[in-house]
């Protein structure tokens, strides 16, 4: 499975839960759907996994 054929699965399954529908107005589906997760891989095979920058809840104390 390529890494585009994975996304549009990941978001289809999302956005298709039942009360979040991305066509209904007000609906935040989408934003369900962001990533929350960067995975990176390093030459020698190590992923490093971090938090997204954009992800709405971040671990941690809330300061």
């Amino acid at each position: 499975m390529t890494d585009d054929e994975f996304e549009r699965k990941r978001r289809e399954q999302l956005t298709t839960a039942p009360g979040d529908k991305p066509d209904r107005q007000g609906s935040d589906a989408d934003q369900s759907a962001a990533p929350r997760i960067e995975a990176t891989e390093t030459a020698d095979g190590v992923t490093r996994i971090d938090v997204a920058d954009t992800a709405a809840v971040r671990p941690g104390s809330p300061d």
